[in-house]
């Protein structure tokens, strides 16, 4: 069996609702997002999930990530791993978008980085390459619970492709996302998948 990784980004948070960039703040989930992390909870508990046994579930240390993977029914089986953290935004930390196109016009983050202080776009390939390592290393799926810039940055090195290809690929808030295989090749077999959120 090639292995398969879903990828669970974190219920909504106040800063992630008014578009903050949030790094390694830790900020609490919104009633909001623990409701969509219980429901995240109770669609992989149906079929074709069927609560997912035998996959190994991990988990960034932050409040957010880890509060959604225990909501949604993992934490007894979930690690904490580091390489899962937000993206380190430096100086861009708590700032939204348009504040920061004020300062720098132009600016895309998956081009062209954040401030000294900040992770590097190298550095952030280099975890997002890691998770892809781990998820590949046996015969088995894996899940991760983890933040919006990191878990897109899997995705694009899932497939093999450099990190601005992240910019493509929005992922909202509670969503449910599955990186697998097409005719040998890494494919994305669903991305940015809400349909739970309206049940």
């Amino acid at each position: 069996m090639a292995p398969r990784i879903l990828l669970a980004r974190h219920g909504q948070t106040a800063w992630s609702l008014s578009g903050k960039h949030t790094g390694r703040t830790d900020v609490p989930l919104l009633e909001e997002g623990r409701r969509g992390a219980k429901l995240l909870g109770e669609r992989l508990r149906r079929a074709p999930y069927d609560g997912l046994p035998g996959v190994e579930v991990r988990t960034s240390p932050l409040s957010r990530a880890r509060e959604t993977c225990e909501l949604a029914g993992f934490g007894g089986r979930a690690d904490t791993w580091d390489t899962l953290m937000e993206w380190d935004y430096g100086a861009y930390e708590g700032l939204t978008p348009d504040e920061i196109q004020a300062l720098r016009p132009g600016w895309l983050i998956w081009r062209d980085g954040v401030p000294e202080g900040g992770e590097t776009l190298a550095e952030v390939t280099a975890r997002a390459d890691e998770v892809v390592d781990w998820a590949r290393s046996a015969d088995r799926d894996v899940m991760v619970f983890a933040h919006g810039h990191i878990l897109r940055s899997i995705g694009a090195r899932w497939l093999g492709l450099p990190l601005e290809f992240a910019a493509r690929i929005r992922l909202n808030p509670t969503s449910l996302s599955v990186l697998g295989w097409a005719y040998g090749e890494p494919a994305i077999e669903s991305w940015n998948d809400q349909g739970h959120l309206a049940e």
